[in-house]
């Protein structure tokens, strides 16, 4: 997975404190906007439709057993670094909560300037990771990982199963991220920097970021006082978007 924002730009310090509102409007509409999808398309994304009596014993479906062994041997290949989990999974831990949760994808940047460098976690205000809640949120995981948060197996074990689970789900029932697209959200599978081979569904709105000059970026995390920084929404490109639909009809015509 490549970071966004991989082409810094120069900007002014005013030119970033108006981007950096435009962002945030801009962001928040479209993480509410697929909140309101994802709730609607909440029964499609149902784990039991993947995983049956496995989660809800009053219900099952052909292909659970498969799907469960399917989930076993991955997660066996994921488990170990940087994780140092046992490939053990009882039956409790396939009982998936119903509730899709996104979170906002992150990576660490080192900004570099005159002498002055800082290692920066940088947040996507266009990207998200979807799975499943697990009690414990991507940033807590990529926190334990790094030795930063304590390391509790159960709730990284949780995590890492649900994460299996909802990248099989879309795998098995594609029309789902077809459908994503449709409304202008590209889906797509992914490594995440740090957490092994681990695979992530990934949904990304049709809108490009970018990271400001590290100069900037070390300025803005001075007067901020953090080491966080959101990734600037490109508002240009809002101009030439392109429609995925007309983009492939388009296609067919030619």
């Amino acid at each position: 997975m490549e970071d966004s924002g991989s082409k810094a730009r120069t900007l002014t310090f005013e030119q970033l404190a108006e981007l950096r509102h435009r962002t945030e409007v801009i962001a928040g509409f479209l993480r509410d906007r697929l909140r309101g999808y994802l709730e609607t398309l909440r029964p499609l994304l149902a784990p039991r439709r993947l995983l049956g009596k496995y989660v809800d014993w009053k219900e099952d479906v052909a292909s659970s057993e498969k799907a469960v062994t399917q989930v076993r041997q991955k997660f066996a290949e994921v488990c170990g670094a940087p994780f140092s989990l046992t490939p053990d999974l009882e039956d409790g831990v396939f009982a998936v909560d119903n509730r899709p949760e996104l979170y906002p994808l992150e990576y660490t940047y080192e900004a570099k300037s005159e002498g002055e460098s800082k290692v920066l976690t940088i947040t996507s205000p266009v990207r998200w990771v979807l799975t499943y809640d697990a009690g414990t949120t991507l940033s807590q995981i990529r926190q334990t990982v790094a030795g930063k948060h304590d390391r509790q197996s159960d709730h990284t074990r949780q995590f890492l199963v649900n994460a299996l689970v909802m990248h099989l789900l879309l795998t098995k029932y594609p029309g789902i991220g077809q459908l994503l697209s449709d409304l202008r959200y590209q889906v797509h599978t992914d490594r995440y920097p740090g957490l092994g081979t681990l695979p992530f569904v990934i949904i990304s709105a049709y809108l490009p970021s970018f990271r400001p000059a590290d100069n900037l970026l070390l300025m803005a995390t001075r007067f901020s006082g953090v080491s966080n920084f959101v990734e600037l929404i490109d508002v240009d490109a809002v101009h030439t978007l392109q429609d995925p639909l007309k983009s492939r009809i388009e296609e067919l015509l030619r």
